[in-house]
C-alpha cells in the first residue's frame, strides 16, 4: 500500500533549515587521492558511519536547486516547443537533442545510446459512424500501435461486454463473432485503478481474438469527454486486433443505445493508421564519474518520450526535467561521489519500456557492478517513500540516505515489485532498484490524456522531489558498502513469487521470456 503522509515546509524555513545544517556541519573531509579536493569542498563516503556526509551533500544540493535554475524553461521548451513526443517520431528526435544540450549546459558529459525499435506508428484519422437505428458524433481515438483497419474499414454491429469477463463473453454467445465490442471501465482515481487498466486488456483481447471478434471500442475512464492513449502491446509490436477509447460519455451513450435495440446497432470504423520500418532511436545518458569506483555505476533515470494528445508533462517531460536538474545541481556542489552517477533518459518506455530493456541489454557486462537504479515516473504528487522492488535488504541503507530530510515524511518505503517503468529490467537482472512511490495528485485525471500540459505542473514540489533524488543517487553513489547485492537467479525466483510478479509477468505475457532467460537473469 502507498503511504501518503502530508507535509508542507514552506520555501524560507527550507533555506533556513539549509543555512542551519551548513553552520552545524565539520568541514569538509579531505580524500588524499583526489588533488586538490580541499578547494573543491569534496564530502567523504555517505555510509551509516558517515551520516554527516550526506548531511553536507544535503545542504549543499537544496539551495542550488530551490534557487534560481534553469529547469522550468528546460521543461517549457520540452512541453511546450517540442510537445507530445511518441518513439520513433521527429518530436522525440528533438526531445534527445533537447536533452543532449540541457546536460553540457550543465556542465555534464553526456552522449547518446542507439538502439533499434522493432516498429514504428502513428495515428490517421479515426471515425467510428453509427448507421441506425440510431445516429450521433462518436469521439475516440484508436490505442498505441494498434493495427490499421481494412482499407474500406469495419462495418459490423456493435456488442456490449460488459467489463470483458468470461461470464459477460459467455452471455453475449454467438453474438460476438466478426463484431465489434464495447467494453465498460471505471472512472480510474487510484495507483489500484491505473494498474488495473493494463492487467485488464490481455485477457480480454485474447477473449476476442479467440471468438472472432474484428475489434474493441474500450470505455474511457477520464470524464468529461477527455481524450487520452494507452496501448496494450508491450514488446512494440504492432497488436493483435483494432482498438481505440471511446469519450466516456460517447461510450455510454453507446452502451445505452445498444441496451434499447439489442442485436441492430451498426457501426463503421475506420482507423487508418500508420506503421513503418524499425527505425533507430537513442536514450541520452549523462555521467558524473566517481573518484575511487568509477567502474561502480548508480543510475538515476527517467522517461523521456510521451504520447502525443497532450504534451507530456506530467507523464513524463517533469521528471526527465528532475534528471537533468538533479545532474545539474550534483556538479555544482563541486562534491565528487565514490562512485560513477549516471543520469539516463530513456525512450520507449511507453511501448513497453523497450529503451530501458535495450539499455539493460547492452550493459549486460557490467550489469554486477550497478548499485542500483532510481525512477521517476508519477508526475509531481507528493513523495512519500521508494518502492524497493522486493528488496527489504536495502531499506536500512536507503534511510540512511535520506535521514538528512526525515522531516519531509520521504523515507517511508513499501517492497512491492511492478511492471510499469524502466526500473522493470533492471529489477528483473536482480539489481537494487527504487522506484519513487506518489501520492496520485493530478496525475491520474490527466494521464496520457490532452490536458497533460505544462500548466498542471507544481514547479516548487518539482523542485524538493529533484532535491531527494539527487541525495538518493549521491548517497547511493558515495557509500563506503554497496546498497545491496545483486540477487542471484535462485533468489529472483523466489523474489518474483513472493511478490506476485510472477502472476503480472504471466498476465502481460512475459513469463515465457523469463523463464528462458530471453527477459531478466538467466537460470
Amino acid at each position: 500500500m502507498l503511504q501518503h503522509p502530508i507535509f508542507l515546509i514552506p520555501l524560507l524555513c527550507l533555506f533556513a533549515w539549509t543555512a542551519s545544517v551548513q553552520a552545524q556541519l565539520p568541514p569538509a573531509k579531505q580524500n588524499p587521492l583526489i588533488p586538490g579536493q580541499a578547494a573543491k569542498g569534496a564530502a567523504a563516503g555517505c555510509s551509516t558511519t558517515e551520516a554527516s556526509s550526506c548531511a553536507e551533500a544535503a545542504a549543499k544540493i537544496l539551495p542550488i536547486v530551490m534557487g534560481p535554475s534553469p529547469m522550468e524553461e528546460n521543461l517549457r521548451r520540452l512541453t511546450d516547443e517540442i510537445g507530445g513526443r511518441v518513439t520513433g517520431s521527429p518530436e522525440m528526435a528533438k526531445a534527445v537533442e533537447w536533452g543532449v544540450v540541457a546536460f553540457r549546459t550543465a556542465g555534464v558529459d553526456v552522449r547518446t545510446e542507439k538502439y533499434t525499435l522493432p516498429v514504428t506508428w502513428s495515428e490517421g484519422n479515426t471515425r467510428l459512424e453509427l448507421l441506425g437505428p440510431v445516429k450521433f458524433p462518436v469521439r475516440l481515438k484508436a490505442t498505441g500501435w494498434s493495427p490499421a483497419t481494412p482499407a474500406d474499414g469495419i462495418e459490423a454491429n456493435l456488442v456490449d461486454v460488459g467489463y470483458g469477463g468470461e461470464d459477460d463473453f459467455a452471455k453475449a454467445g454467438g453474438f460476438v463473432k466478426g463484431a465489434i465490442l464495447l467494453v465498460h471501465s471505471d472512472i480510474g482515481s487510484t495507483w489500484a485503478d491505473l494498474f488495473n487498466e493494463y492487467m485488464r486488456p490481455p485477457m480480454i483481447i485474447g477473449h476476442t481474438v479467440k471468438n472472432g471478434a474484428k475489434a474493441i471500442l474500450w470505455m474511457g475512464a477520464r470524464e468529461r469527454l477527455l481524450l487520452y492513449r494507452h496501448t496494450n502491446s508491450l514488446a512494440g509490436e504492432i497488436d493483435k486486433i483494432p482498438q481505440a477509447v471511446v469519450a466516456r460519455e460517447d461510450a455510454m451513450r453507446l452502451a445505452r443505445t445498444v441496451a434499447a435495440y439489442p442485436g441492430k446497432v451498426r457501426v463503421h470504423l475506420d482507423m487508418p493508421n500508420k506503421s513503418g520500418k524499425p527505425m533507430e532511436q537513442e536514450n541520452v545518458v549523462g555521467e558524473i564519474r566517481g573518484y575511487e569506483k568509477p567502474d561502480e555505476i548508480v543510475i538515476l533515470g527517467a522517461h523521456l518520450d510521451s504520447w502525443e494528445l497532450g504534451t507530456g508533462a506530467l507523464d513524463n517531460g517533469c521528471n526527465a526535467a528532475l534528471v537533468i536538474e538533479a545532474a545539474r545541481a550534483i556538479k555544482a556542489t563541486g562534491l565528487l561521489p565514490r562512485r560513477t552517477i549516471r543520469f539516463v533518459l530513456f525512450s520507449g518506455e511507453e511501448q513497453g519500456t523497450i529503451g530501458s530493456f535495450e539499455y539493460v541489454k547492452a550493459h549486460r557486462a557490467e550489469l554486477d557492478k550497478i548499485r542500483a537504479m532510481i525512477t521517476f515516473d508519477a508526475g509531481i504528487g507528493r513523495v512519500t517513500g521508494f518502492s524497493l522492488g522486493g528488496r527489504r535488504d536495502i531499506e536500512a541503507g536507503v534511510r540512511e540516505v535520506l535521514k538528512p530530510l526525515e522531516s519531509w515524511g520521504a523515507n517511508n518505503h513499501t517492497y512491492d515489485a511492478s511492471f510499469g517503468t524502466d526500473n522493470f529490467d533492471f529489477l528483473l537482472e536482480g539489481l537494487p532498484t527504487l522506484v519513487a512511490n506518489q501520492e496520485e495528485a493530478n496525475y491520474l485525471p490527466n494521464y496520457h490524456a490532452a490536458s497533460d500540459t505544462l500548466d498542471k505542473v507544481d514547479m516548487r514540489e518539482l523542485k524538493l522531489h529533484t532535491v531527494l533524488a539527487a541525495l538518493t543517487a549521491w548517497g547511493i553513489a558515495d557509500r563506503t558498502e554497496p546498497l545491496g547485492k545483486r540477487l542471484s537467479r535462485a533468489e529472483l525466483d523466489v523474489l518474483v513469487k513472493e511478490t506476485g510478479l510472477d502472476q503480472q509477468l504471466k498476465l502481460l505475457g512475459y513469463w515465457d521470456a523469463w523463464r528462458s532467460g530471453a527477459r531478466g537473469r538467466k537460470p
